[in-house]
């Protein structure tokens, strides 16, 4: 008899809480390109100087990483207290990346195809850190609660800053690894280097 009291008042004591739901999810990938003209690697690689996606004031980037992050949150009163139950993130990321418009010689098509292969690895490097990033919010958020916040609007505001110190986190990653493999010696610059002078 004894048992089956501390196993119901356990049953009760936990239907008191909000139950915490980590979602499973995967993010959408989508490949963009551009047109690159040239029958040589160097024509190639100044085409893309001249029509790469805008990198600020930096000019030209030859390939370039974005991603769209919306979320489907459950909030739950406990209280005045209110918690965020389960957060659901729906990630579209989108790549693009330089493609010519036209026939390539062979040997300069064999040239860009090593050329892109690695520029697609380089930018899937940045995909991952996005999906990294996501996956800190979520852990980061979910079962987060606030006292006092019967209408749920501070959790909000601390889920802000949270997103927000996170957000920049991911993006000094990106600028750190990019420099890292546009530096002298590093891939990218190992891979510009063997486009133009057809190595």
């Amino acid at each position: 008899m004894k048992t089956v009291v501390r196993i119901s008042l356990l049953a009760a004591c936990c239907a008191l809480l909000p139950e915490i739901a980590h979602a499973e999810w995967q993010a959408v990938e989508k490949i963009e390109s551009y047109a690159v003209s040239g029958e040589s690697g160097a024509e190639l690689y100044a085409s893309i100087g001249e029509r790469g996606p805008r990198a600020g004031d930096k000019g030209s980037a030859i390939a370039h990483t974005n991603f769209r992050l919306t979320w489907s949150r459950k909030y739950e009163n406990q209280g005045n207290a209110c918690t965020l139950v389960s957060a659901k993130p729906k990630l579209v990321i989108t790549y693009t990346i330089p493609k010519p418009a036209g026939k390539l010689p062979d040997a300069v098509a064999r040239n860009w195809e090593n050329f892109i292969a690695g520029i697609r690895r380089h930018e899937a490097v940045h995909g991952e850190m996005i999906r990294e990033m996501v996956k800190s919010i979520e852990t980061a958020t979910v079962g987060l609660s606030v006292p006092d916040d019967p209408k749920c609007t501070k959790i909000r505001a601390e889920m802000t800053k949270r997103l927000s110190e996170l957000s920049q986190t991911q993006r000094q990653r990106s600028r750190d690894f990019d420099r890292t493999e546009l530096s002298e010696g590093g891939n990218i610059h190992q891979l510009i280097l063997a486009l133009v002078n057809g190595v």
